[in-house]
């Protein structure tokens, strides 16, 4: 979710647009406490939990009652179950990541007064897979990430049906039960800014995750438009349920936010959408995008802030602790 409020247009001198205002993180971990910031930033309208994280969450209630097969049938590994989930999987994709890339890019909405990079994806470039940045970012969004994603459900919904990892249930645990999808959004958040920084290791970074990278100018389709080792990195972030007792609508909800939420943080640009009604999209990740080497986990947890790594969006030396020429010159070489 957009970090920043409803912004005038301002554009940099490579004409890219930027906030009038820093970046700031979250009030959730600020000393000394702010509760009622900290209250109204978590339930107010654009908030933490809304709009993004509700509408996945029902996305999640309407896949988990009409499309996800009873944990029952996935006893055993049957090609009738499995197709039912990649099949809906595929869907998704393409109804979260087609519905923005249709709206943004196709029917260009917005136009491009909040667009972070002005220019519009990139045709005829080498880098990309069949020399066009959309067509390579669906092929690895759709062709393998809907697999790699398919794949971590099929397995667990075998183990929940086989009883072979801790199950948790509403009827006995109701208060543990609705606290525990808190507790996902963090934990996501925990996860991402680790294995984040992971593959950014140098061997890591060459052999893995360049291949995101290419996208200096993000569209929807980049956001899951990783190399297989990486995708399945990211994903892992469901196994926490093998371990900590879970419901499988808690692992439902987990994986379909981990491979829906980055549509929202890599579509391009700067919310409020849809005539300023929809707060979506993350400068703080577009900066990482466009840097290399900052903003690697979100504005809730102040990760970046602690380690050194944090961008704010403002010209050189007015908030940010990082020189930009540095970054941009170290990302361009990396990429």
């Amino acid at each position: 979710m957009s970090t920043n409020p409803p912004q005038p247009e301002t554009r940099n001198a490579r004409g890219e647009w930027r906030p009038s205002r820093p970046i700031q993180y979250a009030p959730l971990f600020s000393w000394p406490p702010k509760p009622f910031s900290t209250l109204k930033w978590f339930f107010s309208w654009p908030g933490f939990l809304s709009p993004e994280h509700v509408s996945l969450l029902l996305i999640s209630i309407v896949a988990w009652f009409l499309t996800e097969p009873a944990v029952s049938r996935c006893v055993h590994f049957q090609w009738g179950w499995i197709a039912q989930i990649y099949f809906r999987n595929l869907a998704l994709i393409w109804l979260v990541y087609g519905g923005f890339h249709l709206y943004l890019y196709i029917f260009k909405a917005e136009g491009t007064k909040t667009k972070y990079d002005a220019r519009w994806p990139a045709k005829n470039s080498r880098i990309f897979l069949f020399n066009n940045q959309i067509y390579d970012n669906i092929f690895w969004t759709c062709g393998v990430a809907g697999l790699i994603w398919t794949a971590y459900e099929v397995v667990t919904m075998w183990l929940y049906a086989n009883h072979r990892i801790p199950y948790l249930s509403w009827r006995d645990h109701p208060v543990a039960f609705v606290l525990w999808f808190f507790g996902i959004l963090f934990w996501r958040d925990l996860h991402f800014y680790w294995v984040h920084r992971l593959i950014h290791w140098k061997p890591m970074y060459k052999y893995v995750h360049y291949l995101h990278h290419k996208n200096v100018n993000p569209n929807p389709w980049s956001g899951m438009a990783m190399h297989p080792v990486e995708t399945a990195l990211y994903l892992s972030v469901c196994l926490i349920h093998w371990v900590i007792p879970s419901h499988p609508f808690h692992f439902l909800f987990d994986l379909q936010h981990a491979a829906l939420a980055p549509a929202h943080s890599h579509h391009g640009f700067e919310g409020p959408i849809l005539k300023e009604k929809v707060a979506t999209g993350s400068y703080f990740h577009y900066l990482h995008h466009r840097h290399f080497e900052c903003n690697y986990g979100s504005s809730v947890m102040p990760f970046d802030k602690m380690f050194g790594t944090f961008r704010d969006g403002m010209p050189d030396g007015v908030g940010s602790n990082l020189k930009e020429e540095h970054d941009l010159g170290r990302g361009r070489k990396a990429v």
